[in-house]
């Protein structure tokens, strides 16, 4: 039931009651007119889909660049670990501890306020410089080959492309219009085709006169209120979101 309300909500009962109203006060006074619905489709639902699809998209985006930096992440380990002969076990911890510490401060920007993303973002470079630093002095004092640094040296590239192109994931949304127009019409329309209904609900009896206006309006929200569970994958509200799952991953190693 949870997950049913984050896509019927309040903003879904007052739309139906505004449906309604409009509904009964075109049928008391006998304003009826056949609207076409194809107005309906073009003008309202189908900016909206594409909202929706654009907002899915970006979340996939997400999705593999995360991906992204925790696999190079895992390969910087495994280079430590396997690619030495004999691996320090203090080595390793502290390469633990870096990884977790930069993931939880990748976590922090995600989820975070935008007006702190500049404090936030730097606690994560801190966190690349920390194991660029690492790789210079404790792997190649470990007598890693110079050729298997420079390509552990690709794996942090790799994830510092992954943190970017999430981050701006993060920065940059649905236009903010283009979400207004949505948020706009969704409201306007089922009132404006209040006369449709009144005009449809002739041919039914007078119990079934305002179904069509409580579809039409739960239908219209519940696409909205879908574009903005999306709209934003790392909030952690909506049941799409992406999981961070940092105590996981380190144990994993």
């Amino acid at each position: 039931m949870r997950r049913l309300f984050l896509i019927i909500n309040l903003r879904t009962a007052i739309v139906v009651v505004f449906a309604i109203a409009s509904t009964w006060l075109c049928s008391h006074f006998n304003l009826t007119a056949n609207f076409s619905v194809t107005f309906l489709l073009t003008a309202v639902i189908f900016p909206v889909v594409f909202s929706i699809h654009s907002a899915y998209e970006r979340r996939e985006k997400a999705l593999k660049d995360y991906a992204t930096l925790k696999s190079n992440g895992r390969a910087l380990y495994l280079a430590l670990r396997d690619w030495i002969d004999q691996p320090d076990p203090d080595a390793l911890q502290a390469m633990r501890n870096k990884l977790e510490s930069l993931l939880n401060n990748l976590v922090q920007v995600l989820t975070g306020d935008q007006r702190a993303i500049e404090n936030n973002q730097r606690q994560v470079y801190e966190s690349f410089s920390d194991l660029s630093l690492f790789i210079r002095t404790d792997m190649r004092q470990q007598n890693l080959a110079v050729t298997e640094v420079s390509r552990v040296n690709n794996y942090l590239s790799e994830m510092m492309l992954a943190f970017e192109s999430i981050k701006h994931i993060y920065q940059y949304r649905t236009p903010v219009t283009l979400k207004m127009f949505g948020d706009f019409f969704v409201v306007l329309v089922p009132i404006i085709y209040g006369p449709y209904f009144a005009y449809s609900g002739q041919e039914y009896s007078s119990g079934l006169l305002y179904v069509m206006p409580v579809l039409f309006s739960v239908v219209l929200t519940a696409l909205v209120n879908i574009q903005t569970q999306l709209e934003n994958p790392f909030d952690q509200f909506g049941e799409d979101d992406v999981v961070f799952n940092t105590r996981r991953f380190i144990a994993s190693l």
